[in-house]
């Protein structure tokens, strides 16, 4: 498979068929690197906030890959019993699995960017990729989640909470200590976990397509 032409959007499948996603790729006419979007618990690659996001990393010139990290059939049973939304390994492996076929397909470094959940499988896979992930921005996320892992990531890492969302800030606060790349805590004032008040979610943009331009390349 190609990748598709210059500034068009497509929907792709990734992985074995047991196990194969969905995912939405887009790719700018010069792209200067790739970011792969991990979702938070409950969500998915329709998620209109991280798409608000891709869309302005498209506009800086960034490929976006949108993930779903479970199958149909996952999301299914993830809606009535909620067992694969806090599984992280399982959401980091999947996360891999999308960094390899990405890689496989496209030159220019990637990062990550996750909420919620998904920003703990992104340091998890940042850190069993060190070589093949160069910047990790985490939206909302619980970062505290990736565990033993967080020593050993290597690529940057940017983690943005909410000043409002107070427990969120503590479990980032306590996870950056025990981050030994570079590393940066941006608190956006007068935000809420979701980032839901006028502004906030275009600052979280900001933010990211800062932390990329100073750190996603090869």
């Amino acid at each position: 498979m190609t990748l598709p032409q210059p500034s068009l959007e497509q929907d792709v499948t990734i992985g074995p068929e047991a196990e194969r996603i969905s995912a939405t790729l887009v790719v700018p006419a010069r792209p200067r690197g790739a970011v792969i979007f991990a979702h938070g618990s409950g969500s998915g690659r329709f998620s209109q906030r991280n798409r608000s996001v891709a869309a302005t990393l498209n506009a800086a010139s960034y490929s976006t890959l949108l993930l779903d990290l479970l199958t149909p059939a996952e999301e299914a049973v993830d809606e009535r019993t909620r067992e694969f939304r806090f599984d992280i390994s399982l959401l980091a492996r999947r996360l891999s699995g999308a960094t390899d076929w990405l890689a496989e397909r496209f030159t220019q470094p990637i990062g990550y960017f996750g909420a919620s959940t998904g920003a703990a499988a992104a340091l998890i896979a940042a850190a069993a990729r060190p070589d093949a992930i160069a910047a990790v921005v985490s939206r909302g996320g619980r970062p505290d989640l990736a565990g033993s892992a967080l020593a050993e990531v290597r690529a940057p890492t940017l983690l943005i909470v909410g000043s409002l969302d107070a427990s969120v800030i503590a479990l980032n606060e306590s996870a950056a200590a025990r981050l030994t790349c570079v590393k940066r805590i941006q608190i956006v004032q007068g935000a809420s976990h979701l980032f839901d008040e006028p502004g906030k979610l275009a600052e979280v943009s900001r933010l990211a397509t800062d932390w990329f331009d100073l750190h996603l390349h090869a």
